[in-house]
């Protein structure tokens, strides 16, 4: 196979052939990777980036695979997984931060330093870089809000700066959804806080996180897009599917916009729970759900 040839020209990387990509992911589903790489730093991922473009191989990039469905017939060519990038450097009122990096330990990490404005993400379990792709939000914050730069590493190999505004954020929405761009770190800008509100107000929305949705089971996270005029979990609930169940997923009896793996659920499972639950809502209330969560990979052959 001639991506193996990968382990002797990169020798120094942390590479994995044939790797079931379900021991990373948070739905515990999904097939095999030809090649799983975590690199360490910046000039690891220019050489994965410069090695897949040169060999015509393609390139995936998971972050720590926490919003996402990999399907059973797993992805070919090259995954990134980028959870070994987490440095951090905290600089008067701004944080820069690799892209590996769990956003819920930077919020912590301002509270610490007494930053304001992360606070809304104290229970996001997504990392640094998943956060910028999908502009994380929760409890009436985003990303988009504190952050100053991305930096990425281009398809081309080249380090590149975007702006806030370069990075055309909207509604769980970057650009880097339509480039192939790798990102490496990003620099928030956050404004002087008071530690005791902070920590009280974080202490309530983890409550809240615990009280309402099913971190018992693995899970994608939020499933659904929230549609114009409409709550996910309250259409999902009033057309009584709660607790419904294809395989081993089910929509969670505790929250409806969440589907849990209570039973060795496959990928297939989820995906086609998801279309149920799409074409359910459609004929019920002509309500078109998008899908919040990322779906790659292949089917069986």
């Amino acid at each position: 196979m001639e991506l193996n040839r990968i382990v002797n020209e990169l020798p120094h990387l942390n590479v994995k052939l044939n790797e079931p990509l379900s021991n990373y992911t948070f739905t515990k589903t999904g097939g095999n990777a030809d090649v799983i790489i975590f690199p360490k730093n910046q000039e690891e991922v220019i050489e994965v980036t410069n090695w897949t473009r040169t060999n015509n191989q393609p390139l995936t990039i998971l972050g720590n695979a926490s919003n996402l469905i990999v399907r059973d017939g797993g992805i070919r060519g090259v995954v990134l997984i980028l959870t070994e990038m987490k440095q951090v450097i905290v600089d008067g009122n701004g944080i820069i931060v690799e892209s590996g990096r769990a956003l819920i330990d930077v919020s912590y990490l301002a509270l610490e330093h007494e930053l304001s404005g992360l606070e809304f993400a104290c229970g996001i379990p997504g990392s640094i870089g998943g956060a910028v792709y999908m502009n994380a939000g929760a409890y009436g914050g985003e990303v988009v809000e504190v952050i100053d730069w991305v930096e990425v590493v281009t398809s081309e190999g080249e380090v590149k700066r975007y702006s806030n505004e370069e990075c055309e954020f909207s509604y769980r929405h970057s650009i880097f959804q339509t480039n192939d761009d790798v990102i490496l770190s990003v620099k928030f800008t956050l404004k002087k806080g008071n530690h005791q509100e902070m920590s009280e107000h974080m202490d309530h929305l983890m409550d809240l996180r615990r009280s309402k949705q099913p971190l018992e089971y693995p899970s994608c996270g939020s499933v659904f897009k929230r549609p114009v005029g409409h709550f996910t979990g309250q259409l999902i609930q009033e057309a009584g599917l709660q607790g419904y169940r294809i395989g081993g997923a089910e929509i969670s009896k505790k929250h409806a916009g969440f589907i849990v793996n209570v039973d060795g659920a496959t990928a297939t499972d989820y995906v086609e729970l998801i279309q149920f639950i799409q074409e359910t809502i459609w004929e019920r209330n002509q309500v078109r759900l998008e899908t919040e969560v990322r779906i790659i990979g292949e089917e069986v052959r």
